[in-house]
């Protein structure tokens, strides 16, 4: 009896096939085999929503593969991943054998899943088989049909409204919306300004520092001193009352436990993935599915780690088992608890994956399988192995001191405290500790303190003043986009990748200094959508769309109703915009302010080139001028004493979305350009072909790199300054300066393989600004 099963990767099916005996045939179906028509009409909202489907060119070949294994099978095993679209992938493929092929009568047919790829896991899921779930493919074709008819319906009109060519997601547009309204709260931001005074202290030569918290006991807030009379006025009176010494009145000790996080799933895997490896999170998605799939380690191809879409926290009891005896041998019996570690799931639709994200075998680790492994694949195995061992380690202990220490008479000086702490007993942070976003230089540091005593005097240094001003809310990162997704309930982990990816192709947001911001563009559509669609970009309506697609998925409802409640209202808003609103409306925001040349209102306006002031009276007047105050020439600036290389026309200075440029006079007969900007030479060869010097160059977006004077026909690149320095570690001929926020300058090896990095000496120069958070 010979059995076809059908996977969705080619990878996954290599892994597999050594798993099964001779009686099994395993094939790729590479993804989705059918897919919605590319054009209006391919979803019949007044006949039910009837879709019409057709086949994935490119898996044609594949199809007439599985459908001549088929014809000599006995029976069907769809095994494509656990989750929605895998279902209905295993759907799709037995329709299409169904009906365009006819080859299934008489022929079982069986749905199999697992959730990570070991011979026990795939063994267990072919000796208990079940049916294709109506509901999971149901909601899935529902998220398929919303997102189509959106797409279809609101993209034309933004052509329309805005400009050709955009388009506009039910997902993507609230995500796009978080990110302008972020960047509206960083311009609106007035930044306040406030001044903190610290003690420097010694005790036994060992310097620590003391923030005031009273003065002439009255307790101090953030914006009591604001200004640098009141700040000094302060410090003369305090070391005036201190003479030299700061008494100290009261030692108070704790002990504070800290829990280790709970295995990874899917939001928390991209968030610390872009956090800890500055991967992107489809960066950090392929780089999973590989893992997951099989990697050859020398014993043929394995799966590395169980399956790397899901909501649950939860791990297998054997997984458990292992885990423990792992911390047992390697960390002692001491670093593991009494009873395995519960964590709750915390998303109520974690139905769809059973397990987190976790290596399928916690004696595999990262070090003993690093040569079989890309350095992508290295960073994140080691990342998800340590996180899950150290989720079953017991909590970290770290006592904690605070020390209140007075300047004088406490009525007519102040009260300072200084705050520390100690690990007694690492626990889990030996292994493993998460990252936070947004965090500042200095945050997490365990400050230590030298052993005070109630009574006793310490010797002052100084009375520091230091000025600070209260900083707007920080630009996303990957990481933090990705939570604030997940908070919303926009969209689902599984699809947070491509939301991230969508709005950076359809050039809505720039990722810069791994932060996004919005483009003229995007700020447009936003506005746009959040005027005249209100609802259908509130955060609320979509993760109420999106919960009711999971009751699609559990069964508690029909999908076609909740189409139906989608669709009518949106189809009949779509036809009264385009009706009534005008494109001035939209591309045009007014402004209180006179056109110098004709006295005609001014206005906002966007134009190929991004957003720009010009006149209301457009033809008749011409008047332009950029968004930071140039005013845009008449005639185009003329590049003296040269002329292009291509045409001998003249070169001029031209305005691009990115900045200004030097462009041929005879565009767009010649499309000769160059950046205004030329290559700076940094002195340091190019470590790969040896001929050209590395250079300092821009990028069209502004960001500045580093690459070799010969490109195109040398295209070695980085991004951060190079150093005419050998490595120490691997022999590379360059070094570079890196520089983040939290370690500050290093030297490190641009070769991923090598990891080599030390501190560098700061010499009081910033490199070029691409200073990492």
């Amino acid at each position: 009896m010979t059995q076809l099963v059908i996977v969705e990767s080619p990878a996954k099916a290599k892994t597999i096939n050594k798993y099964l005996g001779k009686d099994y045939k395993v094939l790729a179906s590479y993804g989705h085999i059918r897919d919605l028509r590319p054009k209006s009409g391919a979803v019949e909202p007044d006949n039910g929503f009837l879709m019409h489907y057709e086949t994935i060119d490119k898996n044609k070949k594949h199809l007439d593969e599985i459908a001549r294994a088929m014809k000599t099978a006995d029976s069907l095993l769809l095994a494509p991943d656990p989750d929605r679209e895998g279902e209905a992938i295993a759907w799709h493929i037995l329709e299409y054998l169904k009906t365009k092929r006819g080859l299934m009568k008489g022929k079982t047919v069986h749905r199999v899943v697992f959730h990570e790829i070991t011979k026990t896991a795939i063994k267990a899921a072919i000796d208990n088989p079940r049916d294709i779930s109506m509901d999971l493919v149901d909601a899935q074709q529902a998220r398929r049909a919303l997102d189509y008819l959106v797409g279809f319906n609101l993209s034309p009109l933004l052509w329309k409204k805005i400009r050709r060519g955009l388009s506009a997601g039910r997902v993507q547009s609230p995500a796009l919306r978080l990110i302008v309204e972020r960047e509206l709260d960083i311009e609106k931001f007035d930044p306040k300004e406030y001044w903190s005074i610290e003690a420097l202290l010694e005790k036994a030569k060992q310097k620590f520092n003391a923030k005031l918290i009273e003065l002439k006991g009255v307790k101090l807030e953030q914006f009591d001193i604001n200004n640098d009379k009141d700040a000094n006025k302060a410090r003369d009176v305090l070391l005036k009352q201190a003479d030299g010494k700061l008494d100290v009145a009261k030692v108070s000790k704790k002990q504070r436990k800290r829990n280790p996080a709970p295995p990874f799933i899917t939001s928390t895997l991209q968030q610390e993935a872009s956090r800890k490896i500055g991967f992107t999170a489809q960066r950090t998605m392929r780089t999973a599915q590989q893992l997951y799939e099989g990697i050859d380690i020398g014993m043929g191809s394995v799966g590395l780690i169980t399956y790397m879409r899901t909501d649950s926290v939860n791990m297998a009891d054997e997984a458990l088992v292992n885990i423990r005896e792992l911390i047992a041998s390697r960390y002692g019996k001491e670093n593991m608890p009494d009873e395995p570690r519960v964590f709750k799931t915390k998303s109520k639709n974690a139905q769809e994956a059973h397990e987190a994200i976790r290596p399928t075998d916690s004696r595999r680790d990262p070090e003993s399988i690093k040569d079989y492994l890309t350095p992508d694949q290295k960073k994140l195995y080691d990342l998800i192995w340590k996180r899950t061992v150290a989720s079953q380690m017991i909590h970290a202990t770290l006592d904690t001191v605070a020390v209140d220490l007075i300047a004088g008479n406490e009525k007519q000086g102040g009260k300072f405290r200084a705050n520390g702490s100690t690990i007694k007993t690492p626990g889990f942070i030996a292994v493993y500790q998460e990252g936070k976003d947004d965090e500042k230089a200095g945050d997490g540091d365990e400050k230590m303190l030298p052993v005070l005593v109630e009574g006793e005097q310490i010797d002052l240094a100084d009375i520091q003043c230091n000025q600070h001003f209260t900083e707007p809310p920080p630009r996303f990162s990957e990481a933090s986009l990705v939570k604030a997704l997940e908070e919303f309930g926009i969209g689902r982990p599984s699809t947070y990748a491509s939301i991230i990816s969508t709005l950076q192709q359809r050039d809505y947001v720039v990722l810069d200094k791994k932060r996004f911001t919005p483009t003229d563009v995007g700020r447009v559509v936003v506005k746009f959508l959040t005027t005249y669609f209100t609802q259908y970009v509130d955060y609320d309506f979509t993760a109420n769309l999106e919960d009711q697609l999971d009751n699609v998925a559990e069964g508690t409802k029909k999908w076609v109703p909740v189409l139906d409640k989608f669709w009518k209202p949106f189809t009949k808003l779509i036809v009264k915009i385009d009706k009534d609103v005008q494109r001035s409306d939209v591309t045009q925001e007014k402004m209180d302010e006179k056109c110098p040349e004709c006295e005609k209102p001014l206005s906002i306006r966007l134009g190929r080139n991004g957003r720009f002031i010009g006149c209301t009276d457009y033809p008749e007047c011409k008047y332009t001028r950029n968004m930071d105050g140039d005013e845009s020439p008449s005639e185009p600036e003329i590049v003296a004493d040269r002329k292009c290389p291509k045409c001998e026309s003249d070169l001029i200075i031209k305005h691009g979305p990115y900045g200004k440029f030097i462009g041929c006079s005879s565009y767009p007969k010649c499309k000769f350009i160059e950046p205004l900007e030329k290559p700076k030479p940094t002195g340091v060869k190019c470590p790969t072909c040896k001929k050209g010097d590395m250079v300092f160059r821009k990028s069209k977006r502004g960001k500045i790199f580093y690459s070799c004077s010969d490109y195109p026909d040398c295209k070695y690149a980085v991004w951060n300054e190079p150093l005419n320095e050998t490595c120490p570690d691997c022999a590379w001929p360059m070094l570079t300066l890196k520089i983040t926020k939290r370690r500050g300058k290093e030297k490190v090896c641009p070769q991923e393989s090598c990891g080599f990095s030390v501190p560098a000496e700061d010499d009081g120069e910033d490199a070029a600004e691409n200073t990492e958070e």
